[in-house]
């Protein structure tokens, strides 16, 4: 794959913290990717994650499916979230990028920020909707809007479908791995990095799948027990930014340092937080069997490699946790309806089949997981580029 479309950097000029944009590739002359906001955001970040964005989209095409990928993009800004200033600068950063927006970028959360602010700030920035510039490629404009408002509005038991269908995805590409080792969901172990949207998700559909979850982080710590945590209460006790009260926690429940999660005893570890979380210098004490990156690119290359050599799986992040990004489309475009069990069985479907297309082109190839899931995109981008074009 080549250089980007399109990269660039944005100032504020009040604070002078910068903000980024890269768009990979356009489709049909259109884009999609989210907006992250931390504390030390880089270009070089965002143009992986726009890389990254490009592949997701290609795994998902279906030739038979209303739902017609987009090109890849990706937006940032280097910004502590919770800083009292953030809110602002969110709101001048889209308004500068409103012509991208408008044209070309569709966009929503991602790390740092959840969609109800994006939407707000958007807003105030003078834009009809994060995703406007798709607009005119659907056929009933009103309806799709309609649809989509309507899947944004239904909960399953007090979590918004539109964060559950991420973590449905994760989940069932951890449980596509299983099934194919011929491992059973009861004794399992899982720990989780990361109890936010992505992460809060995933631990409650693995849960109820019959694993057992033994730890999970936040900003605070690890929060660990052996014989299992009651993960419905630790995600009702969560405050917007993933972070549980620990007056939540029951007696057996114990609170460990931050990097805990990594050797928690688990066969299954779930980064579902910050980029980079596992390094040369920490995977070391990884046990588990399975690493399933619900996180944008959690796994520094060099530490893949070694864990590989180890006999540790990764399910890359760009098949793992693509659900979201297909989800909002599935429903947009209209191959599904704004209905909980519609959605889950949609995303269960077609995850299971992607990712068990990865495996079995990773073994037919005695490659990595993530090598399978390069391969598969190189297949499809040429299909993609011939039937709808790209724009280089």
């Amino acid at each position: 794959m080549t250089a980007p479309l399109m990269s660039l950097t944005w100032t504020d000029h009040l604070t002078g913290r910068q903000g980024f944009l890269v768009v990979d590739r356009l489709v049909r002359g259109v884009s999609s990717g989210g907006l992250r906001m931390r504390e030390g955001c880089t270009l070089d970040e965002v143009a992986g994650l726009a890389r990254g964005m490009t592949m997701k989209e290609a795994l998902h095409y279906n030739p038979e499916g209303r739902y017609i990928p987009l090109g890849g993009a990706k937006g940032g800004i280097d910004c502590d979230p919770q800083d009292p200033g953030a809110y602002a600068l969110l709101v001048r950063y889209l308004r500068a990028m409103k012509p991208y927006i408008e044209s070309f970028w569709t966009t929503g959360e991602d790390l740092g920020l959840t969609q109800d602010l994006v939407d707000r700030a958007a807003e105030e920035a003078g834009l009809v909707s994060s995703i406007q510039a798709v607009y005119p490629l659907l056929d009933d404009e009103a309806t799709a809007r309609r649809r989509l408002a309507d899947a944004f509005a239904v909960e399953v038991d007090g979590i918004g479908l539109d964060e559950l269908a991420g973590g449905c995805g994760v989940a069932e590409a951890a449980l596509a791995a299983l099934d194919r080792a011929g491992v059973p969901y009861q004794g399992t172990r899982v720990a989780v990095q990361g109890l936010g949207t992505m992460g809060g998700a995933t631990a409650r559909f693995l849960s109820r799948a019959g694993l057992t979850v033994v730890a999970v982080a936040d900003i605070k710590g690890t929060i660990a027990n052996p014989a299992g945590l009651d993960v419905e209460a630790l995600l009702a006790a969560r405050d917007s930014y993933g972070t549980v009260d620990r007056a939540a926690l029951r007696p057996g429940d114990r609170e460990l340092p931050g990097d805990a999660w990594l050797s928690a005893g688990a066969e299954v570890l779930v980064p579902a937080a910050v980029s980079y979380a596992i390094d040369i210098a920490n995977q070391g004490r990884i046990t588990a069997r399975w690493i399933v990156e619900a996180a944008n690119m959690p796994v520094l290359p060099e530490a893949e490699e070694l864990l590989a050599a180890r006999g540790v799986t990764v399910l890359p992040d760009v098949v793992v946790n693509s659900g979201t990004n297909a989800w909002w489309w599935w429903t947009l475009f209209g191959d599904i309806g704004p209905d909980a069990d519609e959605a889950f069985t949609h995303t269960r479907r077609s995850m299971r089949a992607l990712v068990e297309q990865m495996l079995a082109r990773a073994e037919a190839d005695g490659t990595t997981p993530r090598a399978a899931a390069h391969a598969i995109v190189a297949d499809r981008l040429p299909v993609i580029s011939e039937r709808f074009g790209w724009y280089r």
